[in-house]
Order: structure tokens, then sequence, then C-alpha cells
């Protein structure tokens, strides 16, 4: 048995226009929150990779070192293997070394008469960061360079940081901009049935019945358009979630349907955040315009 519509509601909130508009709106949510997920989740990996991670460069690493006892690249590599939290040190090879200076300087680097830097990659697992292991080395071996990639880590998190905000804040547009359709949608359709609605009223019905009505019907088609924008955003997020693959390591999944965990469950807040917005913008929407009436 369908449900009775005795205001005409479904003439008035058709089921065509506002669906298709929430529809539109919950698919850009949709690639909000994903962005907000993703920019999170990579970041914390690119940290876990670079924040641990020591590049020394060595300059003149087979001149002496300032004991004149052995060579400057000598004295780091001992230094290195008895400072506590460095682990791992390893000398890049010099085909290694070249491979990287292939593009700047051509095959072989050495054919140019300079003598090139040593590098010395190295894990880093002391408390904070080794701020002090740069003056350590300079004093055995001046001109000695550390990167760490903790420094690289802080600047990944705050770029991750401004692309949450950035995401943050277009979920609170759409929000916005999805509540200001609804209550465009609601005056329309009080404006429509305004004559019978004006008769209802006067004959005693309460604001609140009414407006009950109206944000029942309004909520329904809400959600039924962000359903349809959530699931239309799915192949767009399987793609994009494919092309970033490469970027989240080598645990990276390159399967289309590889949405991460958190992506799924916090997809089926699209549907009820829009129920709420519909629910409670049809309500102040209808109640305010019900005190107007004479």
């Amino acid at each position: 048995m369908a449900k009775r519509d005795d205001l005409g509601l479904r003439e008035a909130l058709a089921d065509r226009l506002l669906p298709m508009l929430v529809a539109a709106m919950s698919f850009l949510a949709a690639l909000g929150l994903a962005g907000t997920l993703a920019s999170a989740s990579l970041a914390a990996s690119w940290q876990n990779q670079a924040s641990g991670t020591l590049t020394i460069q060595v300059p003149q690493p087979n001149d002496p070192d300032i004991s004149g006892k052995s060579t400057r690249l000598a004295v780091v590599q001992a230094a290195l293997g008895s400072t506590p939290g460095v682990t791992n040190p390893q000398v890049m090879s010099e085909a290694d070394e070249n491979a990287l200076l292939t593009p700047w300087l051509g095959e072989n680097a050495t054919q140019l008469g300079l003598q090139m830097p040593a590098v010395i990659s190295a894990s880093w697992a002391g408390p904070g960061a080794p701020d002090a292991l740069s003056g350590a080395l300079n004093k055995i071996a001046p001109g000695t360079l550390v990167d760490a990639g903790a420094i690289w880590a802080a600047r990944v998190a705050a770029l991750t940081g401004s692309l949450q905000t950035c995401a943050a804040a277009v979920l609170v547009i759409v929000a916005l901009v999805a509540a200001a359709v609804v209550a465009v949608a609601a005056r329309a359709g009080l404006a429509q049935r305004r004559d019978t609605i004006a008769i209802v009223h006067g004959l005693g019905a309460l604001d609140g019945d009414i407006a009950d009505r109206f944000a029942s019907r309004a909520t329904l088609l809400v959600v039924m358009g962000a359903i349809i924008g959530t699931i239309a955003a799915l192949p767009v997020l399987a793609w994009l979630s494919a092309l970033a693959a490469p970027f989240a390591g080598p645990n990276g999944n390159n399967a289309l349907f590889s949405l991460p965990l958190p992506l799924w469950l916090s997809l089926p807040i699209l549907p009820l955040g829009a129920a709420g917005i519909g629910w409670v913008t049809a309500q102040i929407t209808v109640r305010r315009w019900l005190r107007g009436l004479p």
C-alpha cells in the first residue's frame, strides 16, 4: 500500500533534479574524502621510509685525514660504525655513482678528471634527528655533508597537512552547497504547494508535522542522490588508486579495485552525512517558512 501524500510532496519535490545535484556533489565529496585519506597514507609511508635514512658525502675521499694516518673515507666509515644509532653504513660503488651522474656528466664521470665524493648510505635508528652527526664528522673530515631523511620527512608532513586542509575545505564547501540546494528545493516545493499547506496549517496541523513530511521526502531524495554519486565515484577512485600505487612503495597494489580499507569504510559516511544535511536543512527551511504564514 502506497504511503499517503496529502501535501502532494511527490510533485513538489520531484525525484529528478535534486538527486542529480546531490549525486554530483557526492561524487566530488568522495574524491575529497579519498584525497584526505590517500595523502595521510602516502605521507605515513614516505615518512617511515625517509625518516630513518642517512646520506653522507665525503669530498676527496682518498686524501689523508687531519691526522695523516688514514684516508678521509676510512675515518668517516670508522666513525659511523662506532656512532650509536647509525646502522648498516654502505659506500656507494663507482658504478652506481656513474649511473646516477650519467644524465648530467655522461657515461663515465671519471673521464672528466674530477674527483667524485664518496657517498655512504646508512640507516638512523637513534632517538630524534641526528643533528650532532654532521658536526662530529666535520671534525675528522672537514667538508663532509650529512643529509638526514628526517628533514624531508618533516617537509612531507607539512605538505600532507596542507593537502588534508584543502581536502577538508572541499568537503565543507560541498556540504554547504548541498545544504543550500536542499533549502532552495524545499522553498520551491513550499511555494508550489503554498495554498494546500496554508489550508492544512490553518486547520491546525502542527509545524513539526508539516516539516517532518518535507524533511522525510527531501532526505529520501538526498540519500538516493548520494548513493548514486558515491557509486559513480568508485571507478574513478579505483583508477586514481592504481595510478598512485607506485608512490606507495614496493607494497603498493596496482589492482584496479584495490581501494584501501579505510576508504571502503568511509564511503558509507557520505550517504549518512547527506541524510543528516537533508533532514536538518529541510526542517529549518520549512519551519522558518511556516512562521511567516498569517
